[in-house]
C-alpha cells in the first residue's frame, strides 16, 4: 500500500560540525547561503539554500553531543548533498571557488532530480561532499 502523501522536495540537511565559524563562513561566504535562524541554546545554525535549509549542528552542543564524535576522513555522516545552482556558468563558478581557495572536481553531466545537467563536486571545510548542479531541461 502506498503512503497517503507525496514527497515533494528536500526540506533540509543537517551537518554535525566541529568548527561552526569556519563552516558558517564557507556556506555563507562561498556558497551564498543566508542566515535564517540561530539557536545557541542547542548549538544550531540554520542557513537558507534556496527553498531548502542547511542546518549546522555544533558537535559540542546539546544536539551534537547526541551523535557522538564528529565525522572525519575515515567516517562520514553522508556521501554528499546536491545544490542546484542557476545560472550554471562553469567558468564563473571555478573563478569564484578558486578565489575562496576551494578546489572543485571535474565538470561532468550527471543525473539528478531535474534530469541530466552539468555538475561538479567540492568539499566543505570539514570534508563533507557538496555537489553543485545546473538545472535540468526546462
Amino acid at each position: 500500500m502506498p503512503p497517503p502523501f507525496k514527497l515533494r522536495d528536500i526540506d533540509h540537511v543537517v551537518l554535525r560540525v566541529a568548527d561552526m565559524a569556519g563552516m558558517r563562513a564557507f556556506y555563507e561566504g562561498v556558497l551564498g547561503c543566508k542566515l535564517e535562524k540561530v539557536q545557541d541554546h542547542i548549538g544550531l545554525i540554520q542557513l537558507r539554500a534556496g527553498r531548502s535549509l542547511i542546518d549546522l549542528v555544533d558537535i559540542a552542543g546539546t544536539i551534537g553531543r547526541e551523535g557522538g564524535a564528529a565525522a572525519g576522513r575515515e567516517g562520514r555522516n553522508m556521501e554528499h548533498f546536491c545544490l542546484i545552482v542557476d545560472p550554471f556558468d562553469p567558468a564563473a563558478i571555478a573563478t569564484h571557488l578558486e578565489a575562496h581557495g576551494v578546489a572543485a572536481g571535474s565538470l561532468a553531466n550527471r543525473y539528478g532530480a531535474e534530469g541530466e545537467g552539468p555538475s561538479l563536486y567540492l568539499r566543505d571545510p570539514e570534508g563533507n561532499g557538496v555537489e553543485l548542479k545546473g538545472p535540468g531541461p526546462r
